[in-house]
């Protein structure tokens, strides 16, 4: 007979989670690494008191600890677990829990950014009474038409998978789903368990199989030899050949096998903002970021591909310049992509494989023929590298060291300090195209800016799971001031738990990326500048008086400021040295002027008023007509 264990909900998941894993290629870990948690009516006397019983192992006891973070606030608890995901590559991440109500509707958007990147994380929610011994509860939404709504459906359609466990039975199929889920590279996401606070205190006799360690095989897909043999076929015809490397290059640790590929063929590599360190900035055929962000050599390029590689990646809009940027003729593109929806993107030739699996075959299948890039291209994209490179070099000239330095100053000046063990730490606002078009990446995970959600706040929250990831290497949280007063919380949880990350706040006093993108299409940077109201109701008047560096160090952070390019310089090493919360504080140039690095080079569609009165808007309207006369389907 099966022996059983009388468990709560609660107490059943918390021991379950400690003994899930994953394993790929040979390496096992942990899958749920810990438990972020902020605790309130609808979460505290069941998965709260649960975590205190497996918070140590009593003498005698063989099941495992699941270790507990305190958050701030609940999204940031969940950019944290995704920030840590991504940096385990998919293979470990953690749990977060929330109470009811705004606790679980705190989550909607860290669920977002977590299912648009396919980044694996796990929720927790806490839900109305499953028995409504009172009906409405706190917090509960009362909903006229349907008695089983709660504000965690809010969490449907932004999940991977959704459960709400109404029974302690239903516990076990759901638990195993939302594993399975979590470990799958093509379905990963978000995963919501939304958990009635009645069940979670309520006991059940658990089997004994469902407390057994298993582990979990991340899979890495083979192609299939019919679509590996027409994809060979379509490298060997090309002439202008261009790979665009994505997200899944890093999710597979495809590095090393798109550096042979592009070493034995000669293609040059291309990357989004997920891919980007993909190859080192110095490797020769790395031509650096692709589209709206991407640099002159690579957009060229793209403009003339016969043939496009995408290796895992979405083709967003930024990369595809809003369907702008492929302009050949004849154009293809052939998409290694372990998707299938995003493997047939463009009309594309599908090659569905793990990434590595898929470089490596592809690798294989050329070589009899001897395939390589004709010199005279690889001519031209060598110059074309070596010219943009000038122009990172001139963005990031400080001919004055004792002058207030631009963005890209502070990103040249850290740019001399790191190593290839240093993290960088972004999600929005102007530093993302910088980035992307300067930031010379020197190892595989050193880039590591979040793009699919841009989701401004992510950085600092990220930076303490990447550190948690990673205890041993240098993570800085590269953020504006608007970005900054959105989600500072989380450096309370630095400090508490001992976090080491760098947060460099650059303080430009207001949006300085939509103010950008304001003026473009006729919006006269209106609403984007950090100033007080004048009398016209305009903010245009003197800076707030702001200081973002007393803020955080009042939260616990040791403060360094920085007024010059001199005092950067000394103040990013002091930080880079630190062993505890450390933050630089800057002020570069003002919202309302450039940053100083070089322009987009390929069109971005964000569309413009067709009928307007005031002289800015018209003059945008008229340059978004001729962009989009160029744009195209590719069928």
């Amino acid at each position: 007979m099966t022996s059983t264990t009388r468990l709560t909900v609660a107490q059943a998941l918390v021991r379950f989670l400690a003994a899930q894993y994953t394993e790929r290629d040979g390496a096992r870990r942990r899958l749920i690494g810990a438990v972020w948690g902020i605790f309130g009516h609808g979460n505290v006397a069941g998965i709260g008191q649960a975590l205190v019983e497996h918070s140590t192992v009593p003498a005698g006891d063989t099941h495992p600890v699941m270790p507990f973070h305190q958050g701030r606030n609940e999204q940031a608890m969940v950019h944290a677990a995704v920030g840590y995901a991504r940096q385990c590559g998919r293979l470990s991440t953690h749990a977060v829990t929330t109470s009811i109500g705004p606790g679980a509707t705190n989550l909607v958007t860290g669920a977002a950014l977590a299912t648009v990147n396919h980044l694996p994380v796990l929720l927790l929610p806490g839900d109305v009474f499953a028995a409504r011994p009172a009906d409405p509860v706190l917090q509960q939404l009362e909903v006229p038409f349907a008695g089983d709504v709660s504000v965690n459906d809010c969490l449907r359609p932004v999940s991977r998978y959704f459960d709400r466990i109404t029974r302690p039975e239903a516990l076990i199929p759901a638990a195993l789903q939302a594993m399975r889920v979590l470990t799958d590279p093509v379905d990963t996401g978000a995963v919501t368990l939304a958990l009635p606070q009645d069940v979670q205190a309520e006991a059940y006799d658990w089997p004994g199989e469902f407390f057994a360690e298993r582990t979990w095989t991340v899979r890495r897909q083979a192609p299939d030899a019919g679509e590996l043999a027409r994809a060979a076929a379509a490298v060997r015809a090309a002439r202008r050949p261009l790979v665009v490397a994505g997200g899944g290059v890093h999710h597979s640790r495809a590095e090393e096998a798109l550096a042979a590929f592009a070493s034995a063929t000669g293609i040059p590599v291309a990357s989004t903002q997920a891919g980007k360190g993909s190859l080192r900035w110095d490797h020769p055929q790395d031509v650096g970021g692709i589209g709206h962000t991407g640099t002159a050599t690579a957009d060229d390029l793209a403009r003339t591909a016969d043939l496009v590689i995408g290796v895992g990646t979405r083709y967003t809009d930024f990369t595809t310049a809003s369907g702008t940027l492929f302009a050949a003729p004849d154009v293809r593109f052939l998409n290694l992509n372990v998707a299938p929806y995003d493997g047939h993107k463009l009309a594309g030739l599908p090659l569905i494989a793990d990434a590595r699996a898929g470089l490596e075959a592809l690798a294989g299948a050329l070589p009899a023929h001897r395939h390589r890039a004709e010199p005279a291209y690889v001519t031209e994209y060598t110059d074309g590298k070596e010219r943009w490179e000038h122009r990172v070099d001139t963005a990031y000239e400080a001919e004055d060291a004792d002058v207030r330095p631009t963005q890209p100053q502070v990103l040249g000046v850290l740019d001399e300090l790191v190593t290839e063990d240093d993290i960088l730490i972004n999600a929005a606002g102007s530093l993302p195209g910088d980035l992307h078009k300067l930031w010379r990446a020197r190892s595989r995970d050193q880039y590591h800016v979040e793009y699919g959600y841009s989701c401004m706040g992510y950085e600092i929250p990220a930076a303490i799971g990447v550190r948690m990831a990673a205890p041993d290497r240098p993570v800085w949280a590269l953020v504006g001031d608007g970005t900054y007063l959105m989600m500072p919380t989380e450096i309370v949880t630095a400090v508490q738990e001992g976090v080491a990350i760098k947060v460099v706040v650059l303080q430009n006093h207001g949006y300085a990326s939509i103010g950008g993108l304001s003026e473009s299409v006729g919006g006269e940077r209106y609403g984007t500048a950090y100033r007080r109201l004048a009398a016209d109701r305009t903010y245009t008047g003197v800076p707030l008086p702001v200081d973002l560096a007393a803020n955080a160090a009042s939260l616990g952070m040791r403060v360094l400021r920085a007024g010059t390019v001199r005092d950067l310089r000394a103040a990013l090493a002091e930080a880079r040295a630190a062993d505890t919360p450390t933050c630089v504080y800057v002020e570069t140039e003002t919202a309302d002027t450039v940053s100083g690095a070089p322009p987009a080079q390929a069109w971005w569609d964000v569309p413009v008023a067709e009928t307007a009165t005031r002289p800015s808007a018209v003059k945008a309207r008229e340059e978004y007509d001729r962009h989009v006369a160029a744009r195209r389907r590719h069928l």
